[in-house]
């Protein structure tokens, strides 16, 4: 009765032994050290800079005017991204600078172009979508098509109706969507 006695209590001493080395290889006073640290380091510094970051003070009302952005003014010709458009704002016609008006769908097929942004001075691919499916709209019309090509680069030709590719082929504005960085 001894020697069962004596083997679990040996099994429980190398158990606990190994369940110790274990704990120790995986987190040490260092670790625990770090964590406690930041801790009390993040809810100290966090609580204190709370109040100091900045935030929205004016609650969207800024920007709540039509067209308003920070970037400039959406509904004039001579906004950034319509460096390369031919045709009506959508903005102007119920939808946005990205969406089509309801009632209305992106075309399959868009033209781009490459603007420059004057408030970080880089270049951005914009894709130029005619949206269609309703009569046209009787809203801003810009032609500013800088960089056009002739009709034999389509990409880069916007004196196409657009909607060809749609079911309803009936033009109405058009979108200009960023597509990223021209690198």
């Amino acid at each position: 009765m001894n020697g069962l006695i004596d083997s679990l209590l040996a099994w429980m001493d190398r158990r606990a032994e190994n369940s110790a080395r274990s704990v120790a290889q995986h987190t040490g006073r260092r670790n625990f050290l770090t964590r406690a640290g930041a801790s009390i380091v993040g809810g100290v510094v966090g609580a204190t800079m709370l109040p100091m970051l900045p935030y929205d003070r004016n609650f969207g009302m800024a920007f709540g005017q039509e067209g308003a952005s920070p970037d400039g003014d959406q509904t004039q010709c001579d906004y950034w991204r319509y460096c390369a458009l031919d045709g009506n704002l959508c903005n102007d016609c119920g939808g946005s600078i990205t969406q089509c008006p309801p009632g209305s769908e992106a075309s399959s097929v868009a033209w781009v172009g490459t603007c420059t942004n004057p408030n970080d001075g880089r270049d951005y691919l914009v894709s130029y979508n005619d949206c269609c499916g309703k009569a046209s709209c009787e809203g801003s019309f810009c032609f500013t098509s800088e960089g056009e090509r002739p009709g034999y680069r389509m990409g880069l030709y916007n004196d196409i109706n657009w909607c060809m590719a749609n079911a309803s082929k009936g033009y109405h504005c058009t979108v200009a969507v960023v597509v990223g960085l021209a690198e």
